[in-house]
């Protein structure tokens, strides 16, 4: 029985049990151990200028300055992290506003006072960076981090420069925080009636929920009052969206880039070819999309498909609560083919106290994985007991093991990740986590008699799965390259020198919406405005890494299971739950992958998991593994 997530009144932080409540004592004791290390990164950051006009002097001279900006960024991310996260818990406190504002401009000051680093070790002769590295073994571990800079020596400035364009850094951002205000301090949404009757707040919050309803007329309603609001207010929305992709073009421009996209590429050397080839590998899967639209049309019953019919789960069941502690096995049996030092790791973490469990009155929303290089790799939850709360933390969890095998195996240079390899981490646990549970019903129905309450049971759930995989799917691969390709048509666009304006900007979404759905869903009006609620527009071309991570993350899987198969132990796995140690080259392959960190550009570090991102192939791959879910949900469908 699920105790804790059943409280129907939001509790404050003291009323729940610290076993729910993650060891941030860890990392300190107290406040005064805190600002300690806060005045000693203020004080470390202000002396850093002796470096200044000597990293040239000697190969002593530059590991010295190297370690040192490591030990002060290594000190100010922990910094950092404890304030944050310390204001997550309960973002009412203004004793943890304050020190997370301090956080902030402390960082801006200490990138400030070492930004004369980067062009400065530029502008002294490459044989001479080089024959340091060769001279002294402590620059050996960062010989890649030089040799990563000396690649984009064409494109950073001069010292006064980099110098300018870290102090007005924050003018530069004010676009998305303006729309960040705009979208959730500033709109409001008015009232609809729910399913019961009832008049409710529409909020940002409760929209998907809304969306989700078996009631069509609470979807109706709330996608229209949700759009209205948009519309109310799209050409402040626009304006403030072309200023941030013009400010992308021009950022671009003065570091002499021939586009935005290759100047958000080049810091992990992704080609632009990998960012075009998921666009064409996507638009060659979408009849398997638009054949799921069908089936969605089917299993509603509708004449029409519309905008606000593509949310509601088509399979119903009758779910019931899941507590945290039962979660915490479910992650484990569905993850136990990564062997049992993984999972002993991970149950070790738990323990530890790596986990925020539920919610509680101020406490921010959502979940994420965090934490700094010497501190747990810390996991925030909201969880309230259902089914897509176990997907949640098995997806924060395998950010937060990412973590722990990357710490533990790489120096604080190479600590952390990008996000076209972070998402691997955590998608990998989630498709393991679907495949242990889809196998799980199968057994059912092989031991169940047909037409028996139990034969149901399973095929309904198995049905409910099916679907929920194919919209992870839609809702990561798809909707992600297409708002990847609307904003690789947005800065096209300002680089001809064309302005944004909201006419232009509706009618390319809702271009590029009807040829991601197909002719079977209505393209509605409302919809052309979805581009202006989207935040993560204004950090321009990254969300393609959801899709190209949950691609690499598909085939990674896939090549697990497959490695545990070809050993005779997939059943045990996936049917028992209990942990395989018997030999898995690709199991082990991944968890190399696990342990690097940054200590290679993304797509040589993903070849060690045996996935190539700079082939058409994972995407592909990925199509035809979407291609037959959509088949066998329309078979199992019609049975």
């Amino acid at each position: 029985m699920c105790k804790e997530n059943n409280l129907k009144k939001l509790r404050e932080r003291s009323e729940i049990e610290n076993k729910y409540k993650w060891n941030i004592e860890a990392m300190y004791a107290d406040s005064e151990a805190w600002e300690k290390d806060f005045a000693d990164c203020l004080s470390a950051g202000g002396a850093y200028s002796r470096y200044a006009g000597h990293l040239g002097d000697s190969a002593d001279t530059l590991l010295n300055a190297l370690r040192t900006k490591d030990e002060i960024w290594q000190k100010l991310e922990r910094v950092y992290v404890y304030a944050r996260m310390k204001k997550d818990e309960d973002n009412r406190v203004s004793k943890y506003q304050a020190m997370n504002d301090r956080c902030n401009a402390l960082i801006a000051k200490v990138s400030s006072a070492m930004s004369f680093f980067t062009p400065e070790l530029l502008s002294v002769p490459e044989d001479k960076i080089l024959g340091f590295i060769a001279e002294n073994d402590g620059l050996k571990v960062y010989e890649f981090l030089i040799k990563d800079t000396l690649r984009l020596k064409a494109h950073v400035l001069s010292e006064a420069e980099e110098s300018l364009l870290a102090q007005v850094g924050e003018v530069l951002s004010a676009t998305n925080d303006i729309f960040t205000m705009l979208n959730n301090a500033d709109m409001k949404f008015g009232e609809i009636k729910d399913a019961d009757g009832d008049m409710v707040e529409l909020t940002q919050g409760n929209y998907i929920s809304f969306m989700e309803s078996y009631d069509r007329n609470v979807r109706r309603n709330a996608f229209t009052a949700k759009y209205k609001a948009y519309m109310d207010l799209i050409n402040t929305i626009a304006t403030t969206y072309n200023y941030n992709t013009k400010t992308d073009a021009v950022s671009a421009r003065i570091r002499k880039y021939p586009s935005a996209l290759e100047a958000a590429l080049s810091g992990d050397d992704i080609p632009k070819s990998v960012y075009t080839n998921l666009i064409t590998a996507v638009h060659e899967g979408l009849p398997a999309m638009y054949k799921y639209m069908e089936i969605r049309k089917r299993l509603l019953g509708v004449d029409e498909l519309h905008m606000y019919d593509v949310y509601v789960p088509l399979i119903e069941i009758e779910e019931k609560p899941v507590s945290y502690e039962e979660a915490v096995e479910i992650m484990k049996e569905g993850l136990s083919v990564l062997g049992s030092e993984y999972i002993e790791r991970l149950s070790r973490g738990i323990a530890a106290g790596w986990v925020d469990v539920f919610e509680n009155k101020g406490k921010t929303s959502g979940a994420y994985s965090f934490g700094s290089y010497d501190s747990f790799p810390y996991v925030l939850l909201n969880f309230s007991g259902k089914l897509k709360d176990v997907f949640t933390i098995v997806h924060e969890m395998g950010h937060s093991m990412h973590s722990s095998y990357t710490r533990e195996t790489q120096p604080f240079v190479y600590g952390g990740h990008s996000i076209f390899t972070a998402e691997v981490a955590s998608t990998v646990n989630e498709a393991l986590l679907m495949k242990y549970l889809i196998k799980k019903e199968e057994n059912r129905l092989k031991s169940a008699k047909k037409g028996s309450k139990e034969y149901e049971d399973a095929l309904n759930m198995k049905k409910y799965l099916l679907n929920m995989h194919i919209e992870e799917f839609r809702t990561t691969l798809f909707r992600q390259t297409m708002f990847a390709e609307f904003e690789m048509l947005t800065h096209e666009a300002v680089e001809r020198g064309e302005v944004l304006t909201a006419e232009w900007l509706c009618e390319k979404y809702a271009e590029l919406n009807r040829l991601y759905f197909g002719d079977n869903v209505v393209c509605d009006p409302e919809i052309a405005y979805e581009w202006a609620r989207i935040p993560h527009f204004y950090r321009s071309f990254y969300v393609y890494k959801y899709a190209t991570g949950y691609s690499a993350a598909t085939a990674i899987s896939d090549l697990i299971i497959k490695g545990a198969e070809n050993k005779g132990d997939i059943d045990c796995a996936l049917e028992t739950g209990s942990s395989v140690d018997a030999p898995n080259s690709a199991r082990d392959a991944y968890k190399r992958f696990l342990t690097t960190g940054e200590s290679d550009h993304p797509i040589e570090l993903l070849k060690i998991a045996g996935v190539d991102m700079g082939t058409e192939a994972p995407v592909k791959n990925a199509m035809q593994v979407f291609a037959e879910l959509v088949d066998e949900f329309d078979r199992i469908t019609r049975e």
